[in-house]
């Protein structure tokens, strides 16, 4: 077999992982999150002030929020079940480290924060864990694409060949996701005066840089014969055409629809498609081609799953907008959000029984073909880690009120309370918004350039896949290479983030 047949056969027939697997995995960057928090607290009780280092700031991010990800997908797979309790014990014993520092310096009783805290209001405008999920997800998917092709990533985590739950299955619909979450439909405003279809026009134009990267790397591939896994989406589709698709036409079908009732279309896209797949000869077609035998005769059977996928990865998209017009209505309070961690945690805890009851009676999970059991399971993991952002962010919130002056980048700032001139004791300027002056944070860096973020790991992939004979490749050398090839581009945000340089001209 020829290197590109090896690694395409590397990357073939597999089926995935267990749910609670991708739960327990699915803990790991919020606690990451709020160790780094946590550590940054701790400094400033030590020393009277932030860390003022943009190198160490980096290589603190890089070596708590980014490397501990990339050793769990790798060498310490196998012990991935004990990961959540090492990195739950580095944090307890950080804020234990905190309580017990801050006791020495303050006569204040921690009652009193206790009241202080659920009493405390936070800036309704800006909601971090929004961010630091699209980050994240963009910063695991980056780690997967290349670690995928070294044998130190587990098989069960690639994407599964017809069904199965892995992990960077979950990573395409959780991309979907996160991109919904943040489209203009969610961030502006209604408006009485405003046509209906104004927004539609205007999406045209924004989805051209993506349809641009879709024939990029379509180019690209077929030109340097670069492995690629057909059965993903097809010889000549991708991911980027899909992205762009998915956009376009949801901006129609929320035109045409309410958008507080997306969650409505989206449910009946799903359940319809479902309909189809079980009871016409279209799934017989996408799993194996117009002749039975797996034939990429013509467009559409060539690019069957790229094109038939289109319908669950909108439903997902629908579906996901529905949450971030939910997610921004104003509560400007902690017991506001603790509140809405409830009606989140219900709505998952739905969403896994209805799970259950589709792959029991309609069909399993297939990412390939985007049906109504992986809508399901995408949109319940996705809305798990939001509430473990949104823990991890209240968290930090409470012990930035232990230590009075402490700040986080992207997380919650205290502000005033309604109709109120109370000083605060901690920041007043949230952190992370759009158009603010650079701070020193990873994950502001990544959010300010996501897609050239996204961009940059898939060229470093290419390239090296093409230099580097990943197969078989020793585990320090590949540790050595994906650690290099996450903080190079990590470092090129960070370098634009310093100069405030967004390289978005569309």
């Amino acid at each position: 077999m020829s290197q590109k047949q090896l690694k395409e056969a590397f990357i073939s027939n597999l089926n995935g992982t267990n749910l609670l697997e991708i739960s327990v995995g699915l803990s790991l960057a919020p606690l990451c999150l709020l160790c780094r928090g946590l550590l940054l607290i701790l400094y400033h009780l030590h020393y009277g002030k932030p860390v003022s280092s943009r190198k160490y700031s980096l290589l603190l991010d890089f070596l708590v929020l980014v490397s501990p990800l990339l050793f769990s997908c790798t060498v310490l797979s196998p012990v991935l079940f004990f990961m959540p309790v090492i990195l739950a014990a580095s944090c307890t014993g950080v804020f234990s480290k905190i309580c017990s520092q801050r006791k020495q310096e303050t006569r204040v009783p921690f009652g009193q924060v206790v009241k202080e805290f659920q009493q405390t209001y936070l800036d309704p405008e800006y909601i971090p864990a929004i961010t630091v999920f699209r980050v994240y997800v963009n910063v695991l998917t980056s780690i997967s694409i290349l670690a995928v092709d070294f044998p130190q990533y587990p098989r069960r985590y690639a994407k599964a060949e017809t069904y199965g739950t892995g992990v960077m299955d979950l990573g395409v619909g959780a991309f979907v996701f996160g991109n919904a979450l943040v489209c203009p439909e969610v961030r502006q405003k209604s408006r009485v005066t405003q046509p209906k279809f104004s927004s539609l026009a205007r999406q045209f134009f924004s989805v051209w840089p993506l349809v641009s990267l879709g024939v990029g790397r379509l180019l690209s591939v077929k030109s340097v014969e670069y492995h690629e896994h057909t059965s993903e989406y097809g010889v000549h589709w991708n991911f980027f055409f899909t992205l762009a698709f998915v956009r376009l036409a949801a901006s129609l079908l929320l035109a045409i629809f309410p958008k507080n009732k997306s969650w409505i279309v989206a449910l009946t896209l799903a359940a319809l498609y479902q309909l189809v797949l079980n009871t016409t000869s279209l799934k017989a077609f996408l799993l194996h081609g117009s002749s039975g035998r797996d034939s990429r005769v013509g467009f559409l059977d060539a690019n069957r799953e790229g094109l038939l996928s289109l319908v669950g990865y909108l439903a997902i998209y629908l579906a996901s907008v529905q949450v971030g017009l939910w997610l921004l209505k104003r509560r400007g309070s902690v017991k506001g959000w603790l509140g809405a961690l409830r009606v989140l945690a219900l709505a998952v805890l739905v969403l896994f029984v209805s799970l259950h009851v589709s792959q029991a009676h309609a069909d399993p999970v297939s990412r390939r073909m985007a049906n109504l059991s992986y809508c399901l399971w995408v949109i319940a993991h996705c809305l798990m880690l939001f509430i473990f952002f949104v823990a991890t962010d209240l968290t930090l919130v409470f012990t930035k009120l232990l230590v009075k002056g402490s700040s986080v980048p992207c997380s919650w700032s205290v502000v005033k309370p309604p109709n109120s001139n109370k000083k605060l004791g901690t920041e007043a300027v949230p952190v992370g918004r759009e158009g603010e002056r650079p701070h020193l944070c990873l994950i502001s860096a990544i959010n300010k350039n996501q897609l050239l973020f996204f961009l940059l790991a898939n060229v470093m992939t290419g390239a090296v896949n093409i230099l580097v004979d990943t197969i078989h490749s020793k585990a320090a050398f590949a540790l050595c290479i994906l650690h290099l090839y996450m903080f190079v581009n990590c470092l090129i945000m960070s370098a634009l983030h310093a100069k405030n340089i967004v390289l978005k001209f569309w």
